[in-house]
This record gives structure tokens, C-alpha cells and sequence, in this order.
């Protein structure tokens, strides 16, 4: 696919585990990781990395040209709950950073960018079930906001300078090996981890509220089998709706409770509820799967057992390198 690859935001929840799967299908040698810090250890430890500010147009050019990189992963951003505390931090980073890189495209220095969308770029008045891929988008947060925005410029970008971006509208992302980097549906991962250190959990969303959800590794796949198809396959431009399962915190709490008897969850909801519940219930994804062939692989049981399994092994030994 390409010579060189530059993730721009390595150190994050998504970006990192990309950097894995990226190292292992074309080389640790041909993918250069970035962040704005050195954080991440097992990351930085893994392979080529560099410090770079996403929002440093100078830093990240002279990266390409001295890397001979052709292909750009853009994670880096601030997320919803955290956005609403900061949101003209949120718009600049989310916003300058993808300019940045289309730029660079535009300008022929890169062949493909990879830009991650949300199911953030929905609101209150977008069809809540079975969500269209083209929709009424009146987002109610400064990060959907930033997504629908720079939605438009990536197909802008396309169609009036022939940039080859890609990008899929990610739903909560479920993972085992790096904590959540705010956002509102962090509590489907950290009640995995107070359910094995607890034993309880207080859900910040109420107990019906239903949003779609993804295990890591389908997200992973689904990045990776986008940027890998023809480009005559990629139909749309601006990013594609993305799905794999919805469920509420009632529903993965017993999911959980299968496995842990004794496992209790609290409800507990706070300013995330009214972001939750301005977001789809359901998505559907149907271009995507016609188009590149996207198709999901874990249900809410198949993604209960891999993060129980793998975050009592995680915890197991912390707790036997700290004795």
C-alpha cells in the first residue's frame, strides 16, 4: 500500500493499537508513530517514533520529506467530553490538524490520508434508530461539531484537488489494552475494569441509554480494509457510517453478570447523558459493507469474554511485578 506510513497522534486509544496492527502488516521500519509526548513507553519502545504537535504544519511536513512518507493516519484529537470543557482548544487541534494534512496532500507531498470521523457528527434530530449514511447532522457538541466539519472539507478536499482521504464515522471503541481518552462512552470500557478491581460499577449514562459500540479489533480492521481498497471502490468522501453492535449499560452490566455473579452496577448520570442521548441508537452501515467489503466479528458476549480474559491477565501481573 504504501512506503512509508506517519500516525499522527500514536500515543491515543486508537492510534496505538493502529500502530501495532500497521507495524505488523507492513513493517515496523515502514510506520513512523508520532504524539505530541512520549507517554505511551510501549509505543514509543516499538518502533520509529517522534515527537510532533498535530498542530505544527512545519514539524509534521518535515517529518514526510525526511521519512519519505506517502500515507498519513491523522488521530490525533480532543474527544466530546472532554471538548465541552475546552472547546476552542477542541476546535483548533480537531480542526488546524486536519488542514495540515490536506494540505500536504493537496500539495503532492502525500498519496492517501486516513482521517477518523464520529457518530458524534449526529444530533438530536438525526433519525436515532438505523441512522442513514446520509442524514440530517446537527451535532450539539464542539467535537461533533469539528467531525461534520472537517467531514465537508475532506470531500471538498477530493473532489477539488483529487486528495485520495479516507475516513469511517467510528462508534465507542471498546478496548482491553489502552484506557479511554474522554469520551462519552468511556463507561463501556472502564466498567470491564471496575468489574474485576470492585466488583461494582456507577454508570455515568442511565441504564436505557442505547449507542452504537465496536471491539478494537473490528475497528482496527475496518481502518485497515478501507485504506486497503481500490480507490475507485471509496464512493464516499466524506466519512463512512460504521457499525457493529448496540447495547446499553444495563445490557453489557449483565453481560458482565454471566461471568461475575456478583458484579453490581449504579447509575449515576451526569452532562454525558444529554450528549448520549443527543447521538444514533443503531447505525446503518450498509455502503460500507457494499463498498469495501466491510463486515464486523464480536457481539456483546464474544467482547465481554475477550475483555474479562484479557484484563484479569493485564491485572494479574501488575500485581505480581509490584510484589
Amino acid at each position: 500500500m504504501s512506503s512509508k506510513i506517519l500516525i499522527i497522534g500514536a500515543g491515543g486509544q486508537i492510534g496505538s493499537e493502529l500502530t501495532t496492527a500497521l507495524r505488523e502488516k507492513y513493517g515496523t521500519d515502514s510506520v513512523i508513530a508520532s504524539d505530541i509526548n512520549d507517554r505511551n513507553t510501549k509505543m514509543v519502545n516499538s518502533g520509529p517514533f517522534e515527537i510532533i504537535n498535530a498542530m505544527d504544519y512545519d514539524a509534521i511536513k518535515a517529518s514526510i520529506i525526511a521519512n519519505n512518507i506517502d500515507t498519513v493516519y491523522l488521530m490525533a484529537a480532543m474527544l466530546s467530553a472532554t471538548g465541552e470543557k475546552h472547546p476552542e482548544k477542541a476546535w483548533d487541534l480537531n480542526m488546524n490538524s486536519l488542514f495540515h494534512v490536506l494540505n500536504l496532500a493537496k500539495d503532492g507531498l502525500l498519496k492517501k490520508v486516513f482521517w477518523p470521523s464520529s457518530i458524534a457528527v449526529f444530533g438530536p434530530t438525526t433519525p436515532r434508530h438505523n441512522t442513514p449514511q446520509h442524514t440530517i447532522c446537527e451535532p450539539t457538541t464542539v467535537y461533533g461539531i469539528t467531525k461534520q466539519v472537517g467531514e465537508r472539507w475532506c470531500e471538498y478536499y477530493f473532489k477539488r484537488y483529487g486528495v485520495d482521504v479516507r475516513s469511517v464515522r467510528y462508534p465507542g471503541i471498546i478496548s482491553y489494552k489502552t484506557l479511554p481518552g474522554g469520551g462519552t462512552t468511556d463507561y463501556a470500557v472502564e466498567i470491564y475494569h471496575k468489574a474485576i478491581t470492585d466488583g461494582e460499577y456507577t454508570s455515568f449514562l442511565s441504564e436505557d441509554t442505547e449507542l452504537p459500540m465496536m471491539f478494537m479489533d473490528d475497528a482496527i480492521n475496518a481502518t485497515l480494509k478501507l485504506m486497503e481498497a481500490p480507490s475507485n471502490n471509496i464512493k464516499i468522501r466524506s466519512s463512512y457510517n460504521l457499525s457493529a453492535i448496540s447495547f446499553t449499560p444495563s445490557e453489557i452490566a449483565a453481560s458482565i453478570t454471566k461471568e461475575f455473579p456478583n458484579f453490581k452496577i449504579n447509575y449515576n448520570p451526569d452532562f454525558r447523558q444529554a450528549i448520549a442521548d443527543s447521538w444514533p441508537a443503531s447505525i446503518d452501515d450498509s455502503a460500507a459493507r457494499a463498498d469495501w467489503n466491510w463486515e464486523h466479528q464480536y457481539d456483546l458476549t464474544q467482547m465481554t469474554l475477550e475483555m474479562l480474559k484479557n484484563l484479569i491477565i493485564k491485572y494479574n501481573s501488575n500485581r505480581e511485578l509490584s510484589s
